[in-house]
Order: structure tokens, then sequence, then C-alpha cells
């Protein structure tokens, strides 16, 4: 039976083994480079980092932050392996959970402008897109969900 579990990175050693797993997919990322460092500084500026894992297996990694009244959400890509598999929508429902456990107002999600299966997916979860943009050239994309 596979089992899904998000687990918090509580350590240095946590940190590396959510980087390792995939490495190669967000090395050339031009929004975010998807190293130790850069890793730490997001950690360090208030962003939880949690992998998403499927049998041990890290398929995932989850970045969150809560920010006045809202949870600020952003991630990597689920493992092609693992992709079309209904875990995006497992990964929404995590942040929502979070935000309702935080009794916050809304979640505010970020993408990148051209992640267009993660468009469909923020609006099959009631996500707006707001014209904010963020990143180089504007690269990063907002969108925001109002909690009731």
């Amino acid at each position: 039976m596979n089992k899904l579990k998000f687990v918090k990175a509580k350590s240095e050693t946590d940190i590396k083994e959510i980087i390792n797993y995939n490495i190669d997919a967000f090395s050339d990322t031009p929004d975010f480079k998807w190293t130790y460092d850069e890793v730490k500084k997001e950690v360090g500026e208030g962003w939880e980092l949690y992998s998403m894992n499927l049998n041990n297996e890290v398929i995932a990694a989850l970045f969150y932050k809560v920010e006045n009244s809202k949870l600020l959400t952003k991630n990597t890509a689920i493992k092609v392996d693992y992709q079309g598999s209904g875990f995006s929508h497992k990964m929404k429902e995590f942040f929502e959970k979070v935000a309702r456990e935080n009794r916050l107002k809304s979640i505010v999600h970020y993408c990148r402008i051209d992640n267009f299966r993660m468009y469909s997916l923020n609006e099959s979860h009631s996500y707006v897109k707001t014209p904010n943009r963020m990143g180089p050239q504007g690269t990063v994309v907002e969108w925001i969900k109002d909690l009731k």
C-alpha cells in the first residue's frame, strides 16, 4: 500500500535529502537555484520546508510561510514518475489544511509564468491569478485563494 506523508525538514540532513531527491530537474530553474545554500536562505527567511514522501521516497518539495493572515506557498514539481497521479491535489490539500489549522484568511501560491499545469491545478482549487509578478523579469505569478 502506498503511504503518502508530508515531512518537515528539521535538520541539515533533512534539507540535503530533499535537495538531492531530484537536483537535476531544478538546477537550471531561472527563478530559483536548487542548491543547499539557496534552500537554506529560503528557510532562513522564514519559509518552512517540507518533503512530500511516498513510501519513504521524496517526490516533491514544498515551502510555506505564514505572513499576516495569509499562507504563502510554493513548491517544486513532482517527480516525473509520479506526475498525473493526483499528488498535486494532495499538495494543495496539505496547504489548505495548514492554512485552516492556523486560522488564516487566504492562501497565496507562487509559480512560474510558464507553468500551465500549475495554472490548471490552481484554477481547479479555486485560486485566482492576480496581476502581481515577481522574480527576474516578472517570471513568477501570484495566485490567491480566499478561505471561508
